[in-house]
């Protein structure tokens, strides 16, 4: 069959009737829910033949946390595979980014978190996962890890990805990569935080990104590769962005669009109503 007679599956959701408009459908992809042919579609950008058969199959929840979502938006936009990694998620809490970086084919996931008894029982049975509970992400030293990890995923609050940078650079191997969420809350100074400790501004957020990535870049030992938007606004309401940072210190920091990205992030909630 022609290029002519295929089609990205979030386009084709919208047109057969699966979902008013793409970021619905690619929702829908995202959530685990889009079936072509009988196989699980992982990304929206897929292209399939315009008349394969598609399903939304609604088994309930697929992942532990709606967390989940936001991991998966990261490594599909960074073009990031788990496959075979060693991988720590920082901030585990329920487990979401374990829970994708499992499903995504990593051969083992530490699942920190400060905190205790939160993570899903399905991923503590699962050899694969090594809990570490009660640990801080900030005192991470390789003498914590029986493997080094290769890839790093954090969703951390209440702290400032400035003070645990350097534990995530300390413990991932030479060239590993990491993708931080970062939360405007944490990272603004605290009378700036609006109402409902929510930061508004887009003035605001694209300073904080450009801080954080040139802190990275400067103090961190990372090259900031990547930059997008959460699908998923944070519990107080506030948008929330992704970074991909690589641990290699001897490259120029990269100009990420961070105009750009705050626009489309604020554009999205705004037609979502969310």
């Amino acid at each position: 069959m022609s290029a002519s007679g295929r089609q990205r599956i979030d386009t084709l959701l919208v047109s057969k009737g699966f979902a008013e408009n793409r970021t619905r459908a690619a929702a829908l992809v995202m959530a685990g829910k889009v079936f072509s042919g009988g196989t699980r579609v992982e990304k929206a950008g897929t292209m399939v033949r315009k008349d394969v058969h598609l399903e939304i199959r609604d088994d309930g929840d697929r992942w532990v946390s709606r967390g989940a979502l936001k991991l998966l938006k990261g490594l599909d936009s960074f073009g990031i595979c788990p496959r075979n990694l060693v991988c720590a998620d920082l901030g585990a809490s329920t487990g979401g980014f374990t829970h994708v970086l499992l499903e995504r084919g990593a051969r083992m996931v530490y699942s920190v978190d400060v905190g205790y008894g939160q993570l899903a029982w399905s991923l503590r049975q699962d050899e694969r996962v090594i809990v570490m509970e009660r640990t801080n992400a900030r005192s991470l030293t390789p003498d914590d890890f029986p493997e080094p990890p290769e890839l790093a995923a954090a969703d951390l609050s209440f702290i400032s990805l400035r003070l645990v940078i350097p534990a995530i650079r300390r413990i991932l191997t030479p060239g590993g990569q990491a993708i931080l969420l970062v939360k405007p809350q944490f990272e603004i100074g605290k009378g700036r935080v609006g109402k409902g400790g929510v930061v508004r501004s887009k003035e605001d957020h694209e300073e904080i990104l450009r801080e954080i990535t040139g802190f990275i870049a400067t103090e961190g030992g990372f090259y900031p590769a990547g930059l997008t938007f959460s699908p998923l606004r944070g519990p107080m309401g506030n948008i929330e962005y992704l970074l991909h940072a690589v641990s290699c210190g001897d490259k120029q920091q990269e100009m990420l669009p961070f105009r750009k990205v705050v626009e489309e992030a604020h554009l999205f909630f705004q037609k979502e109503g969310k």
